[in-house]
């Protein structure tokens, strides 16, 4: 009584087909793998432009470092 056998989930299937029509759930499939795939790009843009912060922070503190040397050279 607590699992659905086979035959339980091959009605549910029948009645969800028969409600929405096969071209709706392709487009629904094909949408749901489209979100899927930008929220992967997303995630991925994400990492590269964390990295690429982190990057210019690192060379802005190496130039200001340089800065000050080239100052304190010419006093």
């Amino acid at each position: 009584m607590g699992s659905f056998s086979i035959w339980h989930w091959a009605i549910v299937l029948i009645i969800v087909v028969l409600v929405f029509g096969t071209k709706k759930l392709k487009n629904l499939g094909s949408d749901l793998g489209g979100a899927v795939k930008g929220f992967k790009d997303g995630m991925k843009d994400g990492t590269a432009d964390a990295d690429k912060s982190a990057e210019q922070v690192t060379n802005a503190s190496a130039a200001k470092d340089t800065i000050d040397v080239q100052a304190k050279e010419k006093s």
